[in-house]
């Protein structure tokens, strides 16, 4: 497992050493324990919450949006049971949008991050809900981490597949959070609060 280090960081931006660096560390990984097969990441996610937050004016008007970004406000909402339970499965879906749709004015992924490593070969594996709890975490991504995978038989086909055609490789955990009922590259937050309500009060 590695903790994401990357040319997106201050003082390295700009700086293209990002592929030599992964392979360079799994080679002398390998020559150390020659049966590993599969690599991971514990990678931040910078751009999320900025993204995030900025969903907040299509939001308002519809439902509980309102209070729901008013409690991710509050950087004790972790620590809060109901607030945390109320907010995960929207954060994780949220994220998951961030990750797969979210795109950059150039067409690329939005995150910076998540560009450094699709790019390397590496595919999206897993969101963890709370996964930095720093204070720079919750500014940044409201906790969220990712692990991004680095399997071996399939590093070369990802690269292909995002090089060419910008196609992000994630695994059927990470695709089974985006809303079933939205169209690619049209998902917002406002279905997602709608959604994760009414569920409560169903749940009620």
């Amino acid at each position: 497992m590695f903790h994401s280090i990357s040319n997106t960081q201050n003082g390295l931006r700009g700086i293209s050493f990002g592929n030599f660096l992964i392979k360079q560390v799994v080679e002398e990984l390998l020559r150390e324990f020659p049966g590993l097969k599969c690599f991971a990441t514990l990678s931040p996610v910078p751009g999320f919450a900025a993204w995030f937050d900025s969903q907040r004016e299509t939001a308002n008007g519809n439902g509980p949006a309102p209070q729901l970004f008013n409690l991710l406000s509050d950087d004790a909402w972790p620590n809060l049971p109901e607030t945390r339970n109320t907010v995960q499965p929207m954060l994780e879906q949220a994220a998951a949008i961030y990750l797969l749709e979210a795109k950059a004015d150039n067409g690329k992924p939005a995150d910076p991050v998540a560009r450094f490593h699709l790019y390397n070969g590496a595919a999206l594996e897993r969101i963890n809900f709370c996964g930095d709890l720093s204070a720079k975490g919750l500014h940044q991504s409201h906790g969220i981490m990712v692990n991004d995978l680095y399997d071996l038989d399939a590093i070369e086909r990802n690269h292909e597949q995002y090089a060419n055609a910008g196609e992000v490789s994630a695994s059927a955990q990470v695709r089974k959070l985006l809303p079933p009922d939205a169209k690619p590259r049209a998902r917002g937050l406002p279905s997602i609060l709608q959604r994760q309500t009414a569920r409560k009060d169903a749940a009620r």
